[in-house]
């Protein structure tokens, strides 16, 4: 019986239509990307079934073997040729910033639904050309979104539900750190993500781009000035000796200029009048992937630590004080936000869960001819957020607007 109902399973999925996933990039985040490819139609009842088409990247032999290693069908080292195939409905961008805006607008007006990582694009200028693309395709029927993978963590959703449904009541405060130290060596090289022209910013992109598209989601409004200041503790680094992936790699005899931030403090405004504040970093030492937010209310406070992943704090303010605390909600029930694909109560989850999430999102939104979020209009308010931040630390953190 058991095989029968695997065959019938098997037939059911091959009768589903096909989405062929062409992805551009192969490296850190195309890893992440490949395995919720893999993973997504194992796990979630699909309307549509993802089919891993061709993954592509310059160099030849590095693409064949992460097509190799990772699933796909077909390696190509022309993200154009990837964008023409017949078999590629849906164009994953998994590059560095720089090449985010060509190849995203290339694929949307060659007919395909993308998937562009974050931060959307290295300048508000790119970031617009990209949003007004994805509105032209939209007309069409085209899906574009841009993968800020955090919204999909169950907790973090979860955390969301609670704020829609006024737990916490009216906001006043929401503050986000987002701590690593791969970066307090100074002598780690000089990767692409340390160079203004591949990166656009450093922490601030990188991690701050997180950080102010969480703030808004969770707060369920935007930013509309802040005040900020940036800093480059270590102002050069050896130039790289060989390949990178952008977070390791081997550094030479030269040193090189380091253009972009190693850290970036800001304080904003909400449409409310609620206060945000944001640390983003790559120099804390001892803090290896530490995101912490914090939201508190009239009536209440929400706090997330990505450290713990599967568990949420919340403060129920009215409560009597003698009772009243953060108490610790593991979000692991079938009721929460993903988890009724996934494990029994208490068994929990894991980063990339998050990118299984965000393909699943995806696919049910292709399907039903609504993009889910963070659109690509969202990705554009946020980098009209890190320009912002840039300015007011130009200026020595005079308080700047964030335009509309």
């Amino acid at each position: 019986m058991a095989d029968m109902a695997g065959n019938e399973d098997s037939e059911a999925g091959a009768a589903s239509p096909a989405l062929g996933i062409g992805m551009v990039g192969y490296a850190f985040m195309g890893a992440t990307h490949s395995h919720a490819w893999r993973t997504v139609g194992h796990v979630f009842d699909l309307p549509m079934r993802p089919v891993m088409a061709a993954i592509g990247g310059r160099d030849a032999d590095a693409v064949r073997a992460a097509a190799a290693r990772h699933g796909w069908a077909a390696a190509e080292t022309d993200w154009r040729a990837l964008v023409d195939r017949d078999d590629v409905q849906l164009v994953d961008v998994c590059t560095p910033g720089d090449s985010h805006a060509e190849i995203a607008v290339a694929a949307l007006e060659a007919g395909k639904h993308v998937l562009c990582e974050k931060p959307l694009a290295n300048s508000v200028a790119e970031a617009e050309a990209m949003a007004a693309a994805a509105e032209r395709a939209a007309a069409r029927g085209q899906v574009a979104m841009v993968g800020f993978n955090y919204r999909r963590v169950p907790a973090v959703a979860y955390a969301r539900r609670l704020i829609a449904d006024g737990k916490v009541g009216t906001i006043r405060h929401v503050r986000v750190t987002y701590l690593q130290d791969w970066l307090v060596d100074p002598d780690f090289p000089l990767t692409w993500r340390l160079k203004r022209e591949y990166a656009g910013s450093g922490a601030l992109g990188d991690l701050g781009a997180h950080a102010v598209d969480l703030a808004q989601y969770l707060a369920g409004e935007l930013l509309v000035g802040v005040s900020a200041l940036t800093e480059t503790f270590v102002r050069d680094r050896p130039e790289l000796d060989g390949a990178s992936s952008g977070l390791s790699g081997s550094g030479s005899a030269r040193r090189g200029p380091v253009t972009v931030d190693d850290a970036a403090l800001f304080t904003g405004r909400l449409t409310s009048g609620a206060l945000a504040s944001f640390e983003a970093t790559r120099m804390a030492s001892g803090r290896k992937n530490a995101l912490r937010l914090e939201v508190n209310g009239e009536r209440g406070s929400l706090a997330f630590d990505l450290e713990r992943l599967n568990e949420l704090s919340f403060h129920d303010h009215t409560e009597s004080a003698e009772s009243a605390g953060f108490r610790r909600i593991l979000v692991t029930e079938p009721g929460h936000p993903y988890l009724e694909a996934w494990w029994p109560p208490g068994h929990a989850l894991g980063y990339e869960h998050t990118f299984t999430h965000q393909a699943r999102d995806l696919v049910v939104g292709i399907a039903e001819g609504a993009a889910p979020a963070p659109s690509f209009a969202d990705g554009l308010q946020v980098q009209r957020v890190l320009a912002a931040v840039e300015e007011s630390a130009e200026k020595n953190a005079v308080y700047t607007p964030v335009p509309s």
